[in-house]
């Protein structure tokens, strides 16, 4: 996977997203956050969150759609279940997808971090395939920024956020990364 300018990556179909902004001048990538998301929450498959991350989500389409509608967020990447990765924001720019939130004592993640969002939810498992393409998308971040963690939207937003949910497989993450900082209750 080669890198374009701004961060963005090829091999990643590419949908830009209105919602990022500038990153604090001299500000390194040296996080990843994992995420989930579904919209409609718990189901997967239609163009929802896509929509979503590009401001033109229909809020009567779902009774749930009206509550974040007006919401302006994005990740860097989302993966769908087939595995299929979609970029919405350069990593070299700050995609607003951590919201508030904290790393070793580090206030506001998005200054610093890439955002990865794979399609899920905290009940179900992720597919095969959503694993192949972070391990690649992580194999090329590692690459091309420096990289020295990983959370997920728990760890950085304890108490109000949950995911990547309990089924995400951290064994598996950690045994493919050893040199990175992770969660503590993960690195043990």
């Amino acid at each position: 996977m080669a890198w374009q300018a701004d961060g963005w990556l090829e091999g990643a179909d590419w949908l830009p997203s209105p919602n990022f902004s500038e990153r604090p001048a001299g500000e390194a990538v040296s996080l990843v956050v994992i995420h989930n998301i579904s919209l409609p929450p718990d189901e997967f498959g239609g163009n929802w969150v896509e929509d979503f991350f590009l401001n033109r989500l229909n809020p009567d389409a779902h009774p749930y759609f009206s509550t974040i509608a007006d919401l302006q967020v994005s990740a860097h990447f989302y993966v769908r279940r087939n595995g299929r990765v979609i970029q919405f924001v350069g990593c070299d720019r700050r995609a607003w997808h951590a919201g508030q939130s904290c790393w070793c004592e580090r206030n506001n993640c998005n200054d610093y971090s890439v955002g990865i969002e794979l399609e899920g939810s905290d009940s179900q498992p992720y597919t095969a395939e959503q694993y192949t393409s972070l391990w690649g998308l992580l194999d090329a971040l590692r690459a091309h920024y420096p990289i020295m963690a990983i959370a997920g939207h728990c760890h950085i937003a304890s108490g109000r956020k949950t995911d990547p949910g309990p089924y995400f497989d951290w064994v598996a993450l950690r045994s493919r990364y050893p040199g990175l900082e992770l969660p503590a209750e993960i690195a043990a």
